[in-house]
């Protein structure tokens, strides 16, 4: 039986899908630490890039600097976090290296996208009496929505490849389908597990693709 096969086989067997080590635990786990992270790495770049993108001062050094940060490995993030006091607290060191992992494409987008609105429509708005929140909210925010939905679509990607790291230091998701399978030198595992991390990944595409497509025309086009 060729590994595929083999790794086809172990993806049906009933077996691998109950349980604390199922499929369905860790895939559950998974999406759990995706969506956690997300969300943080959301709350922390989207605010500083929607306002520096608003003031058009110090975003280009925001971006620059979060970007330079994708030259560190997340693993190699990971290692150090775990050699500092935060090593002690459980999933904190593998959440805060997948947070800071996300930053970058969540900020560029949405700075990029708040910069590339039409400034003729936004000196329309202050001529309109709209004070800076309000030009925020209803004009510069609306009109860059796909830009930073397409920032949003790529951390939850990458955030749903990169989890997989969480098993190497003893965390829950998918990953640890590959870990036992490498520690048990059983191959068609860690196949099978690769493939079910790319399927998420897939997956987590469609499903923001499909929101885009269901969205309004302005949500998806913005000023275009």
């Amino acid at each position: 039986m060729n590994t595929l096969s083999a790794a086809w086989s172990w993806l049906t067997s009933a077996a691998h899908w109950s349980g604390p080590d199922g499929i369905w635990h860790r895939l559950g786990e998974h999406l759990f630490l995706t969506v956690v992270c997300l969300a943080l790495s959301s709350a922390v770049a989207l605010p500083v890039a929607l306002v520096l993108g608003h003031l058009g001062r110090g975003g280009a050094l925001a971006v620059n600097v979060s970007n330079a940060g994708r030259a560190v490995p997340t693993f190699a993030v990971l290692v150090l976090l775990l050699l500092t006091p935060i090593g002690t607290y459980g999933d904190w060191p593998t959440i805060i290296a997948l947070v800071l992992f996300a930053i970058p494409p969540l900020l560029t987008n949405a700075y990029v996208g708040i910069r590339g609105v039409d400034r003729d429509v936004v000196q329309a708005a202050r001529g309109m009496g709209m004070t800076g929140g309000q030009l925020l909210r209803r004009v510069e925010v609306p009109l860059a929505l796909p830009l930073i939905l397409t920032g949003v679509r790529i951390a939850a990607v990458q955030l749903v490849a990169t989890a997989t790291l969480a098993a190497l230091v003893g965390g829950g998701g998918l990953g640890r389908i590959i870990t036992a399978g490498f520690n048990l030198a059983d191959t068609a595992q860690v196949v099978a597990g690769a493939v079910l991390v790319a399927v998420f990944a897939l997956l987590v595409e469609a499903v923001f693709e499909t929101v885009r497509r269901l969205s309004p025309r302005w949500a998806r086009e913005g000023a275009g």
